[in-house]
């Protein structure tokens, strides 16, 4: 394989197209069409599917996965020689929407004092975040799982913290002697990919999920369950004084708390380990004694 054919892999996954990837690369399509068939042709295996986006195969994740890292040292090995071209290089990363709603701020205001580097950000939810790293698509992620993916550092970050909450008017509607009718109050999911509610009733025994709204936004999210749209399960970092301020009720004194890790390349990069620490800096709430 040539750094010319990663070069076309990793464009074609990122713009979607052959047409739009010969454009990043200023070449012409044929050429970007010679370079993957080459590659194709090379290894014995298909490595994209002719999909509109265009997307890789299993085989084509692996040599996604090295395209990225190739570039990343290309752009390095530039800056430290002082040659033209180096540019910002953008860091592409997944997080999970409440990761970046509450404790990942401090990593944006840290980048924006990189001279050399972009953030590229991904959301994701943290359940599904590792198949893009899986896929190649990101270089860094932030997961629920801490089962390793090949060529990648997988490091603890802590737990999110989580507390069900309500709008205090709809838990007095669905009160049931001390609690709640959990089998039948409605809910806020995130997203489809939104199991945690429903894990939550599961592990109180009810196996129908009552009614629920979608509300794919954090700050969305928390306002639904504010105004009482249904009960949810909302990041201890964003309860904030709505607590304090009875606009908000815990429905129970329990509370579920969500292990995050962190996935990086195994590389000796030093834009990587700078992203990494600036990471564990703003996760130090999340490593709580109890």
């Amino acid at each position: 394989m040539q750094l010319d054919q990663l070069k076309a892999l990793a464009a074609i996954v990122d713009h979607g197209t052959f047409e739009a990837a010969a454009a990043s690369l200023h070449v012409t399509p044929s050429a970007i069409s010679q370079r993957i068939r080459a590659l194709e042709d090379g290894l014995g295996q298909i490595i994209l599917r002719r999909t509109t986006p265009a997307t890789p195969t299993e085989a084509g994740a692996i040599l996604l996965r090295t395209a990225r890292a190739f570039a990343l040292l290309e752009s390095q090995a530039r800056e430290s020689l002082g040659l033209d071209g180096a540019g910002r290089y953008p860091l592409k990363v997944a997080v999970n929407a409440d990761s970046l709603a509450t404790w990942f701020a401090p990593v944006l205001a840290e980048a924006a004092t990189w001279d050399e580097t972009t953030l590229h950000l991904e959301v994701e939810d943290q359940d599904h975040s590792l198949d893009l790293l899986s896929r190649g698509e990101v270089v860094a992620t932030i997961t629920g799982h801490g089962r390793p993916v090949a060529g990648c550092r997988v490091e603890l970050l802590g737990a999110m913290r989580y507390l069900p909450a309500a709008a205090p008017h709809l838990r007095d509607a669905w009160r049931r002697g001390r609690g709640v009718d959990w089998a039948r109050m409605p809910m806020v999911r995130f997203n489809g990919k939104d199991d945690l509610q429903d894990a939550y009733l599961r592990s109180r025994g009810i196996t129908q999920a009552p009614p629920a709204g979608q509300i794919p936004s954090s700050q969305a999210f928390v306002e639904a369950i504010r105004v009482g749209l249904g009960w949810g399960l909302v990041p201890e970092g964003q309860l904030g004084s709505l607590l304090t301020r009875g606009e908000l009720v815990r429905l129970s004194r329990d509370h579920v708390d969500v292990p995050l890790y962190w996935h990086v390349l195994r590389l000796d990069s030093p834009r990587l380990h700078r992203l990494t620490a600036a990471v564990h800096r703003a996760a130090r709430p999340l490593r709580r004694t109890s």
